[in-house]
């Protein structure tokens, strides 16, 4: 079995907006690879037939579909049902998987990436004596609350002062994993072993930039070995290729070309959350009260909610569709405010092409990302009371469309757009310099 060729483990994490990032950092690092290097995606069938889906004929990565941890003729779980039957068959079926994967290339393995979720990767790395690079696909603001998950939880105060953090933070903004009643519950325990363990990575790679949050990034790494930014992956390349209007098969592109600047406000909750019949409702009213040029990504068990006749009475200045092309309505200069669920990717998209927010979170990193974008930031708002209500909403969207704050806050995207883009910079970008870094890394060879 040959050790001279580059052969790459990519564990991914099949849930939520997880294994996709792992896919999109393949891609960008695979042209400075050997053209022979081997990828070898392991995850899970359901995950793996989504992914793939979309980016097709990937011909230098092997898919390898792990167990999901449900048992042949068990009906098939949604929800936490399935994140907790996943969790319960690892590491085992990683393991085996990968061992398949050597045998059947004839190639050992070179170096691991890993969702960071899954730090069992860093005893597979240490038993192969090759790399292992730990992915983390939110911000550098919630992986650090993870890793102050003992100073958090031993805390009795409702407001806390974390390391590296420029405002006192809420209990209430925390992930709920961190201060679940126990840490021994499936996804609880995953996260806390990965704050215990992520000392040990090679490198703990993030699709962020080093000027979005520079205290925290200080203190993140004075406790791991290496920390790269190197977002937003969305603009790494100076050629966009995620920009394609020709992939806009609902229209919504040349409808906003017919819109006045910075006058559309678009909605969009990801794929993973729906809003509550009541939230759907305060939304649509205020939109047609007030007549306000909109696009909304709303699923059709969303769409039967909308009050009667709405499509009807709003078509001439709203589009409702049920996939949003996101980046290209977000980089339109008619788009005038982001109404989202703060998941992640959204959050540095809309910082990438400089729109304000207003933040509807739901779980996980949501509420601390909502924190940041209001308190820390100023690039938006969070909505009244947690959850729209109809007079809520009229004052969100006012404030973008009608008040001086918008102004400042959109001044304030603005600026981290700029920022945004001096990182990405090919000539001396910070996330360029971590990129390059990262390729040095996947390119080294523990092995002798």
């Amino acid at each position: 079995m040959t050790t001279s060729q580059l052969h790459i483990a990519l564990l991914a994490f099949p849930f939520g907006s997880h294994a996709a990032p792992l896919l999109t950092l393949v891609q960008k690092i695979t042209p400075f690879l050997p053209s022979n290097t081997i990828f070898s995606f392991f995850n899970t069938s359901n995950s793996n037939t989504s992914i793939f889906s979309k980016t097709p004929n990937q011909e230098n990565i092997k898919i390898y579909n792990i167990w999901d941890g449900v048992k042949q003729g068990n009906d098939t779980p949604i929800g936490r049902e399935a994140i907790e039957l996943f969790i319960h068959s690892t590491p085992t079926n990683f393991e085996k998987s990968m061992k398949e994967a050597e045998e059947e290339t004839g190639v050992k393995f070179s170096c691991i990436i890993s969702d960071a979720f899954l730090s069992f990767s860093s005893e597979f790395a240490n038993k192969m004596n090759i790399p292992w690079i730990a992915f983390w696909t939110a911000g550098s603001c919630s992986l650090s609350i993870h890793l102050y998950t003992d100073l958090i939880r031993s805390n009795d105060e409702t407001l806390l002062k974390i390391q590296g953090f420029s405002s006192t933070l809420k209990m209430s903004d925390m992930p709920p994993e961190v201060i679940a009643e126990s840490l021994k519950g499936p996804m609880p325990s995953l996260l806390y072993n990965m704050a215990l363990n992520l000392h040990k990575a090679d490198a703990v790679v993030l699709n962020s930039f080093e000027e979005l949050d520079p205290i925290i990034n200080k203190d993140l790494k004075s406790k791991l070995q290496k920390v790269l930014n190197i977002g937003p992956l969305v603009i790494l390349s100076s050629n966009n290729v995620f920009l394609d209007a020709n992939s806009d098969e609902s229209g919504c592109i040349q409808w906003l070309d017919n819109q006045k600047e910075r006058s559309v406000v678009y909605l969009s909750f990801g794929t993973v959350t729906t809003l509550p019949p009541n939230e759907i409702i305060a939304i649509a009213e205020v939109l047609e009260d007030r007549k306000m040029p909109f696009i909304w990504s709303l699923r059709d068990n969303g769409v039967k909610i909308l009050p009667k006749g709405f499509l009807e009475r709003t078509k001439e200045y709203g589009k409702i569709i049920s996939w949003a092309p996101q980046l290209e309505i977000l980089a339109h200069r008619s788009v005038g405010v982001f109404v989202t669920h703060c998941g992640w990717n959204s959050i540095l998209e809309g910082i990438s092409y400089g729109v304000p927010m207003i933040c509807r979170p739901f779980f996980g990193d949501q509420k601390l990302n909502s924190r940041m974008v209001e308190s820390v930031w100023e690039i938006g708002l969070q909505i009244e009371g947690g959850n729209f209500t109809k007079s809520g909403t009229i004052s969100a969207l006012g404030t973008f469309f009608n008040e001086e704050k918008g102004k400042v806050l959109r001044k304030n995207v603005e600026g981290l757009k700029g920022k945004a883009l001096e990182a990405v910079k090919l000539d001396n970008g910070s996330s360029i310099e971590n990129f390059k870094a990262l390729v040095e890394l996947v390119k080294c060879h523990k092995l002798t």
